[in-house]
């Protein structure tokens, strides 16, 4: 399936650790497209795991985490402005 994550970390004092370590576990799985956006195909065993380590580390009570899933990229439009980026050049 195709996946679309974004993400926003709170910066407070265990914000930089939470943000670092979601960073890290996405970027694991998907491509890093900008600041906290991703994208890539995955299997549904990977959504899952990938669900699994990340809820190990967003607080509930303050981050947010939305995916956005298809069962093909190519059923998605993708316009770019402004600078675009060779990060996603598969996917037009």
């Amino acid at each position: 399936m195709y996946i679309i994550l974004m993400y926003d970390i709170v910066l407070d004092k265990k914000g930089q650790r939470t943000l670092r370590n979601v960073f890290k576990i996405c970027k694991k799985y998907l491509t890093h497209i900008q600041k906290s956006v991703f994208e890539g195909n995955l299997s549904e065993l990977e959504y899952m795991k990938l669900k699994s380590e990340l809820s190990g580390h967003i607080r509930k009570d303050k981050d947010s985490l939305i995916v956005f899933k298809s069962w093909n990229e190519k059923w998605l439009d993708k316009e770019f402005l402004g600078v675009v980026d060779d990060k996603t050049s598969n996917f037009f």
